[in-house]
C-alpha cells in the first residue's frame, strides 16, 4: 500500500527527492562560499565587471539554498544543515584563493555544469513521481543557468 505524506505524495519518492536535494543544496553551499571568495579577492583590470557580476551570482545562489531546504522541508523531510556535512556531500570543492577574473569565471562555469547536471536528475526523478513543485522548481534553475553559463563562456572567450 503506497503512503502518502502531507502535500500528497508517495513517501518513498519523497524520501528519495529529498535525498538528491539535499545533495544539490551542499553543492549550492560550497558553490555560494567559493563565489563569495571570488567577490572579495577579486583582483585586475576586470575588477569592477566581476565584483559587480560576483555579488550577483552569490545573492542569487543564496536565494536557490534557501528554496532548496524549503523544498525539502515541503516533502517532509529535513535540509542539511552543516557545512562540515556540505563539505562531504558535494561534489563542487572548496576554492582557495583564487584572484584571477578568468579563473573565477571557469570555476563558476564548473560549479554551474554540477548543479545544472544534479537539477536534470532531480528533474527526471519528480516527473516520475508527479512532483510538480520539485520539477517546476528544477526547470526554472536549469532554464536561467544554461543562459548564465552560455554567456559566462562567451564572456571568456
Amino acid at each position: 500500500m503506497q503512503q502518502l505524506n502531507v502535500i500528497g505524495l508517495d513517501q518513498h519518492h519523497a524520501e528519495q527527492l529529498a535525498e538528491r536535494l539535499n545533495q544539490l543544496l551542499a553543492n549550492y553551499q560550497v558553490f555560494y562560499m567559493n563565489v563569495r571568495g571570488f567577490h572579495w579577492n577579486i583582483k585586475g583590470k576586470e575588477f569592477f565587471e566581476l565584483h559587480v557580476k560576483f555579488e550577483e551570482t552569490y545573492n542569487d545562489l543564496l536565494l536557490k539554498v534557501d528554496e532548496i531546504a524549503e523544498r525539502i522541508l515541503t516533502l517532509g523531510q529535513r535540509p542539511l544543515h552543516a557545512y562540515s556535512t556540505y563539505i562531504k556531500a558535494s561534489e563542487i570543492i572548496e576554492v582557495k584563493d583564487v584572484h584571477d577574473g578568468k579563473a573565477c569565471v571557469r570555476e563558476i562555469l564548473d560549479s554551474y555544469r554540477v548543479v545544472i547536471r544534479l537539477q536534470r536528475e532531480i528533474l527526471e526523478i519528480a516527473s516520475d513521481a508527479n512532483d510538480e513543485g520539485t520539477a517546476s522548481l528544477m526547470s526554472d534553475y536549469i532554464k536561467e543557468q544554461e543562459k548564465t553559463a552560455w554567456m559566462l563562456t562567451s564572456y571568456l572567450g
